[in-house]
């Protein structure tokens, strides 16, 4: 990671959770994982406070540990995620997408979860059947049957998940006159399984509405509250069971946003629709990282469409050809049963969206004649200035001085090419001269600078 990444996210940790969490984490992005003690060392910061920051960094996922057999009773370490601290900069997009999917109960259930790092459903629940209610006219309160649902419906779309749990960590009793044993170090078990099981908790009631008086002694009934909250907690029977916002669930609900919105602004909105309900029928099924989404079948897009659109099984198998044929490749044909199997080709569609995108940064930066020249490069992969001259039909003084102020810009490369065989020495001799006087050589898109040019 670079300097300005560190720094980065050393100021989202102390705008969120202090300076002394800030000097803890910077340190671990910068080293390396460290031990407890070789962190309270290096930082000059008392064991307690290092401690603290630690269980605020695990809790919110933005440290890791792991423990290593080293001596007696084993080391763990924690290291710090760079990638994690950035998504904080996403939060209110989250938040937002859960509005958008769930109403107000989803928003308020992602912003608490948000908040704490990590919550027992029946936590959440309670705490934001409270806040509902509190914003509702007089006599009224939210039931918190109705808060469960669009926990349960968050759940049930992966944007929520259980938490790890810790295992291990625990020392051994020593047999009488015998050797200590020695102790087993902590590990983070998650069983693939139960990752989005609920618990069967019981919650019948409805949200409290909170009185005058209790926002002046706030911070006096604070450790009351945690404590009433354990309590209902345990008789709830979701003890010890917490859940975290899926970040890369939501990742992949954005991502396919951006292939719906290009589908309809390359086709129309009855295609885009189509997408759509793929997408929405692979969700869960399919993985992030899928090149393609799990395959469909006519019969099966047919039914899942909205009654609204009132599309006949003809015109969905045109519209389905005419995703095939194009080239974009939107939707891609992996089998003729069920009147054809179709699938979402994701990797496709997400290369021609960033490529679109580089060309966009380039156009608007240099103009149509260099997006143009670049747009002849990420075709033809490596071309010497002349052929660029010939295939862009650009003048030559003109192509010279845009291809210069690209590769100024970092947005091309040049790359030295042999032009003799080079078992002969005389040609060798040639070459050698050739390359220090005219400089033969082709170009070709840099396209990691694109991308930092256009992030930048």
């Amino acid at each position: 990671m670079t300097a300005q990444e560190v720094r980065l996210c050393g100021l989202l940790l102390q705008e969120h959770f202090g300076e002394v969490v800030q000097k803890v984490g910077t340190h671990l992005l910068r080293i390396g994982p460290l031990s407890l003690r070789a962190i309270a060392h290096e930082t000059s910061t008392p064991l307690d406070l290092v401690k603290k920051s630690l269980c605020v960094l695990l809790q919110h996922g933005l440290c890791s540990f792991e423990g290593t057999q080293k001596g007696p009773r084993g080391v763990v370490e924690y290291r710090a995620s760079c990638e994690h601290v950035l998504r904080m900069l996403r939060y209110p997009r989250y938040i937002y997408t859960a509005k958008t999917l769930y109403g107000d109960t989803g928003e308020l259930i992602v912003e608490e979860v948000l908040q704490r790092g990590h919550m027992t459903m029946s936590h959440a629940v309670r705490t934001v059947a409270d806040r509902l209610t509190h914003n509702m006219e007089e006599g009224s309160s939210m039931e918190y049957s109705e808060v469960v649902s669009a926990f349960s419906r968050l759940v049930e779309t992966h944007l929520l998940q259980r938490c790890p749990s810790v295992t291990g960590g625990s020392l051994p009793a020593a047999p009488p006159g015998g050797p200590a044993a020695s102790a087993t170090v902590p590990t983070l078990s998650e069983c693939q399984t139960e990752r989005f099981n609920l618990p069967p908790i019981t919650l019948k009631g409805k949200g409290k509405r909170r009185l005058s008086n209790e926002d002046n002694e706030a911070e006096q009934a604070r450790g009351k509250r945690a404590r009433l909250d354990d309590a209902i907690t345990k008789t709830s029977g979701d003890e010890g069971i917490y859940w975290q916002v899926n970040f890369e669930r939501f990742h992949q609900y954005f991502r396919d946003q951006a292939i719906i919105g290009a589908v309809a602004s390359k086709l129309d909105q009855t295609s885009s629709e189509i997408v759509r309900t793929m997408l929405r029928m692979s969700e869960v099924t399919t993985t992030p990282t899928a090149v393609y989404t799990q395959p469909l079948s006519v019969n099966e897009i047919f039914r899942a469409l909205p009654p609204s659109y009132s599309i006949s099984r003809p015109v969905l198998e045109q519209y389905l050809t005419l995703l095939v044929d194009d080239p974009m490749e939107f939707v891609s044909k992996t089998g003729d049963s069920g009147g054809g199997m179709y699938a979402v080709n994701v990797h496709k569609v997400l290369t021609s969206l960033a490529r679109a995108t580089l060309e966009s940064v380039v156009q608007e930066r240099f103009g149509s004649r260099s997006a143009r020249i670049f747009r002849l490069l990420l075709r033809k992969r490596h071309l010497e200035q002349k052929q660029v001259e010939d295939f862009a039909m650009i003048p030559a003084k003109e192509a010279k001085e845009m291809l210069y102020m690209l590769l100024s810009e970092n947005l091309v490369q040049l790359q030295v090419v042999a032009t003799r065989n080079p078992e002969d020495p005389r040609s060798r001799a040639f070459a050698h001269l050739l390359s220090v006087h005219s400089q033969p050589a082709v170009y070709c898109p840099d396209v990691a600078a694109a991308l930092l040019q256009d992030s930048g």
